[in-house]
Order: structure tokens, then sequence, then C-alpha cells
């Protein structure tokens, strides 16, 4: 067997590996890079900068878990949540499975366990139907700005976009629209999965409304009036976030209120209204099943209450 270089030595490997054997994102490689890098200081720390893959074990990965309980976001000062401290776990654990994967020994990635206290976390933030339509009427669509802040919540609550998707989008996929009532289009969704999104009459309104005013030649579908017309002009996603968090305020809603709140609005909707979660899932593009699952959790109270309403026994002779 060849001589085993230090882990750190690795990465780049990894990366590539990652980019070519598992087809993943430039953006997931990225977050990979980035959670391992906790794992590097962790070994810097603990004077473990020169360990081998060989090396890993059980006692090692325990000192490593103990080390993310008791480390703090830079930007927060607050301890790292169970949530967070498994995204670093997952991280690890890909990089043992690309050991395995290049006959390089090592621990078996599935000895790695992940905290189950993290699914306790997982809150979902959505807004009701009246607080939706208080933020979409929020913009003044009587100026430019605030009719194409419009046209995006609107599409935004219609289609249950990512922001990044929704920044994406170009005018091309929008052409001939003025006498349709409804519109589906294509996009590519996370790892370039491409998926189809519905738009709705109401929105497909604004859209038409916004697209008379485009009088550039900008591919982009949302753009900022005041960049320079030789450069494209197109929205970034910080500059989506920052207009949904611009209207938040102004009109009371939760300030934690952003574009993705609007994405879990949309799914919570659907499924309130009987959707069922498989055609969701479809709907928001998620690979897994257990991702869309997260949604019933906010339907719990309405099923006791209808519980409760129609299967009380009140009715019932003693």
């Amino acid at each position: 067997m060849a001589i085993q270089k230090t882990i750190k030595s690795y990465l780049n490997d990894f990366l590539d590996w990652c980019d070519v054997e598992k087809g993943l994102s430039n953006k997931t490689q990225q977050n990979y890079a980035n959670f391992l890098k906790k794992y590097f200081e962790f070994l810097e720390t603990t004077s473990l900068s020169d360990l081998k893959p060989k090396d890993i074990d059980a006692d090692h990965i325990w000192k490593y878990k103990l080390f993310l309980s008791r480390a703090k976001d830079p930007t927060t000062g607050k301890y790292l949540k169970k949530t967070t401290q498994n995204y670093y776990l997952i991280a690890l654990r890909s990089f043992l499975n690309f050991f395995a994967d290049r006959d390089i020994e090592t621990m078996p990635s599935e000895k790695i366990k992940l905290s189950r206290e993290a699914s306790k976390e997982k809150t979902i933030h959505f807004l009701k139907l009246e607080q939706v339509e208080k933020l979409l009427l929020t913009p003044d669509a009587n100026n430019l700005t605030g009719l194409r802040d419009r046209t995006i919540l609107e599409t935004l609550f219609s289609t249950g976009l990512r922001v990044a998707e929704l920044a994406a989008l170009n005018r091309d996929q929008f052409l001939n629209i003025e006498n349709k009532n409804d519109l589906e289009i294509q996009v590519m969704g996370k790892g370039d999965k491409p998926r189809t999104v519905y738009f709705s009459e109401r929105s497909l309104g604004w859209l038409k409304k916004y697209l008379k005013t485009r009088k550039d030649e900008d591919k982009a579908l949302f753009i900022n009036y005041r960049g320079l017309k030789n450069e494209t002009r197109r929205l970034t996603t910080r500059s989506v976030e920052r207009l949904v968090k611009h209207y938040t305020k102004i009109s009371g809603l939760p300030l934690s209120t952003s574009p993705h709140t609007l994405r879990h609005s949309y799914a919570t909707d659907l499924l309130e209204q009987g959707v069922d979660l498989r055609l969701i899932q479809e709907f928001l593009g998620h690979s897994n099943i257990a991702t869309t699952q997260i949604y019933t959790h906010v339907t719990n109270k309405k099923l006791k209450d209808v519980h409760r309403k129609y299967h009380s026994g009140k009715n019932m002779q003693n």
C-alpha cells in the first residue's frame, strides 16, 4: 500500500473527486471545503496536523465532536447549533468516503454518528396568507422600482423559487406571454437539476406589466436600474434579499422574513390546501422526500384543531 500523506494534503484531490465522481455543484464543493477547514483547525489546535487517514479512530472523532460542541460562531458569538455541527460531520464523512473510494485505509464513514437533537432545532418560518398579502401590497407599483419589486415578491410566492433561481431568470423565458393566463418554465435548481415551475395568473399579470416597462437590451429578467448601461444589471441574490428585508420592515412583519420565507409560505399553503407531499416535493425540487417532510410540522396544530372540532366525541352519549 502506498505511503499515506497527511489528511490536509488530500483536500484538493477530494474536491476533484466531488466534482468528477460525485457531480457536485461548485457551491457544494465550496461548502465542503469551508466545513473541512474547521476539522483542519481542530487538528492544528490538538497538534495533529500530521495525522494520516489511517490514524482516524473513534476516540479521535469523539474529541472532534467535543471541539465542535465548544466552538462558537464568529459572527454571533454563540455556540454552534447541533444542525451546524452535523454539517461539519457530514463533510468529514464525505472525506472518509473519498478515502474509501481511493482504497486509502481509514475509518468507515458510517462510524461517525450525527446528533439526533439537531432535528428538534429545525423550525420553519412562514407567513400566513394575510401576512403574505400585506407584504405583496407594500411596494409602490406606480414607479419602476416598486413595480419591479412587486413583481419579484409575487413571483417568489407564486412559484416557490429559491432566490438564486429567481435571480438567474432571463427575459427570453417569458416571450409572448401577453395572451397567456398561466405559464410554466424550466429552471436549473440545486445541483444543476432542471425542474418545472408554475406561475399563477396573478403573478403573470404583474410580469406583463413589468416587462412592458423594459426598454433596455439586458437579458436578465430582474435588473438594477442604477447599474451601468453597458454592463449586465442583473439583480444579485443579495440584492433580492435586501429588498425583501426592506419591505418586511415597512410592512411590520417578522424581521426574520426572507425570500426563503416566501418559499416556505408557498409550500405550507399548498400543504394546507390538501396537496400531496410528493407533489410539493416536485414543486420545490427536493431530491429527497425527507427534506419536504419538514413542512408537515407546521400543519400539526391545524390537524389538531380539525380533530378537536370534528372528532371530539361531544355528540356521543355517555
